[in-house]
Order: C-alpha cells, then structure tokens, then sequence
C-alpha cells in the first residue's frame, strides 16, 4: 500500500508506459518506463502493483475520456480493447481511479509542477506524430461535455486543404504534424527532425518548408488567443524539443500576426515537464480525487 498523501500516475501509450509516484507536496519519487511487450493492461497492473498500490491511481491515456471520468469512451484504432474499460475494477481498487485524456492530463501536470504553475488561464499544444492540446481556464482544464475541449491540431486553416483524421479540412496538424511530413516536403524528408537538422545546416529548401509551417502554427496560435485570452501559450511534444529552431521564428512571426492592444504579446512558453507531463498530472488528478 502507498503512503497516504501519495498518488501512482500512469500514462499510457501504443508502445510504452510511464508511470510515476508522487507526493501530495509534489514530489516525484520514482518514475518507471516499461515497454507494452506483455500488454499494456498487464504492464499496467505491474507497475502499479510494483509502486505501491494505494486508494490513489489515475490513468492519461490518448482518446475522449467518458463523462464519468471511469474510462476511455472513444479512441479509434489505437490501444486494441481499452475503450469502456473501467480502471477501478480493472485495477481492483479501493478508490476510483479518474481517467483523462493524455494532452489534458499534460496539461493538469504543467499547471501543478511545470511552465503553467501559478497561471489560471493556459493553453498547451503538444507537437508531435499530429498537435493535440488541452486549454486551462479559470484554474481547471476544460474537458467540454464530449472531452473534445483543446484538440487544436483539428483546427481549419484552409477550407480547401487536406482532411484530418477528425475530418476538418486544412487542418493544423496537417500543416506541422510529423504524420504527413513526407507528403508535404515531396519524399525529402522523412521526419520534421530531419527537417528541422536540414533548416539548421541553411539547407535553402528546408528553411522554406519549415517557415511555411511556422506561419500556419503562429496564425493558429494567434486565432487561439483570441478566442481564448491565455496567460501563455504552453508548447510540448516531441517537435517542441527543436528548442529555438522553433521558438525563435515563431516567436518573430507571432509578433506579425497576434493581435496586441495593450503592446505585448502573450508569453509563449516551452512545457517544462516533458513526457512524464501526462502521468504526474494523472497523479495529480488522483490526488484530488482522493481530496489531498
């Protein structure tokens, strides 16, 4: 059993799962990365078993949470079997173990211990294989009546460009996720990585495919503060990682296109938690549901 005042945060992914054990002051006692080679489920019961298993687990896993906050409700192809399966009997806990979306979770764990402490009104965008995002307003990150609230990468751009996953033309994910990166650079680059190295180097052809991205993210970017009128812009994920390849761009495109009435512009931030992001803020939320 874990010590009271102590919460296990499980994030789970197609290939991997993280897990952690943290306290209720904050502190991250141990963290474990195992690969789902056994299954995630069982990998899941190990770990916890193996961290202590106390009244206090939540799960981030990728999808729309149900409204209950018990399981995943919807998840297409991905994680064979996860979806209406409710942790609490799968984990034979004591206690409810409250389920979100990865991306909110993320979110949850930045506003607790990383780049969004002390900020009531936040959004994350996570920039990766698509862009997901999560939106922290008024100290609690909204979920919406679906679970469908931040999933900025399904945000139109271009009514005539290509479908998203989720059906929305000209997505943003389309014009910066690794997915399609392929596709858009005509087979010259196989990963925004190689991009990205490319555009370091002063390759001219790279510059123009990485910039022509940047411009989408920043005016995605500048339509989300206007709609939603965060303290900062919170940026994580693996394309996040670029570090001023970047934030320097965008940041100087950013100064083109937000709107700035009162002169500045809204802080755009990198998430400090990386990807242990998502399980402490499934530790968090256990904590709360525990009222610790």
């Amino acid at each position: 059993m874990n010590p009271r005042g102590t919460a296990i945060g499980i994030d789970l992914g197609g290939t991997q799962i993280k897990a952690v054990l943290v306290t209720a002051g904050g502190e991250v006692v141990r963290r474990e990365l195992r690969a789902t080679d056994g299954g995630w489920l069982a990998g899941v019961r190990t770990l916890v078993a193996e961290l202590g298993a106390g009244d206090a687990v939540g799960i981030s896993a990728p999808g729309l949470a149900a409204a209950d906050g018990a399981s995943i409700a919807s998840l297409p192809g991905r994680l064979d079997g996860i979806v209406g399966l409710d942790w609490t009997r799968a984990l034979d806990a004591r206690r409810k173990v409250p389920v979100s979306n990865d991306a909110q979770a993320a979110l949850l764990g930045e506003a607790w211990l990383g780049a969004a402490r002390g900020l009531r009104d936040a959004i994350l965008l996570t920039l990766g294989t698509g862009v997901g995002g999560a939106i922290l307003a008024e100290g609690r990150v909204l979920r919406g009546p679906s679970g469908r609230a931040g999933h900025f990468g399904h945000t139109c751009l271009d009514p005539r460009g290509a479908v998203s996953i989720a059906g929305m033309p000209g997505a943003l994910e389309c014009a910066i996720g690794n997915f399609n990166i392929r596709e858009r650079t005509g087979g010259r680059f196989e990963t925004t990585h190689a991009l990205i190295a490319a555009y370091r180097a002063g390759d001219e052809f790279a510059r123009e495919q990485w910039l022509e991205s940047i411009r989408a993210l920043a005016c995605a970017i500048g339509s989300f503060i206007n709609i939603l009128d965060p303290e900062a812009v919170i940026l994580g994920g693996g394309i996040a990682r670029a570090g001023e390849a970047l934030f320097t761009p965008l940041r100087a495109e950013l100064a083109r296109v937000e709107w700035r009435p009162f002169g500045a512009g809204v802080p755009l931030l990198p998430a400090e938690l990386g990807e242990w992001a998502g399980a402490i803020g499934a530790a968090r939320l256990a904590l709360l549901e525990a009222g610790e």
